[in-house]
């Protein structure tokens, strides 16, 4: 999936009232972190993620935690990275994208 550049800006815009559902602290991208974002992924489509540690590498995280779950980038503003991936089944999903 490849979004174009209005529906990344529509993502961006859903996400704008969301909280941090993932932190990645001192430890880095380790597997825990990387099982709860598939677990918000697959219940909420559409995160957040902060990066409290590791400010410097956030772009190389953040492209370590796409290859592993199948989001995508919608944005990255400031320590936050938005992540989106629609859900498997297409009657549950709750995005549609326009």
């Amino acid at each position: 999936m490849n979004p174009s550049a209005s529906q990344r800006k529509y993502l961006r815009g859903l996400a704008h009232p969301l909280k941090p559902m993932v932190m990645v602290g001192h430890e880095g991208v380790t597997d825990p972190v990387l099982a709860e974002v598939e677990r918000a992924l697959e219940d909420h489509e559409l995160i957040k993620i902060r990066f409290n540690d590791f400010k410097e590498e956030k772009k190389q995280l953040c492209d370590a935690i796409i290859a592993r779950s199948g989001a995508v980038m919608a944005g990255m503003i400031g320590h936050v990275a938005i992540l989106y991936r629609p859900r498997r089944d297409p009657s549950k999903r709750r995005i549609r994208l326009p």
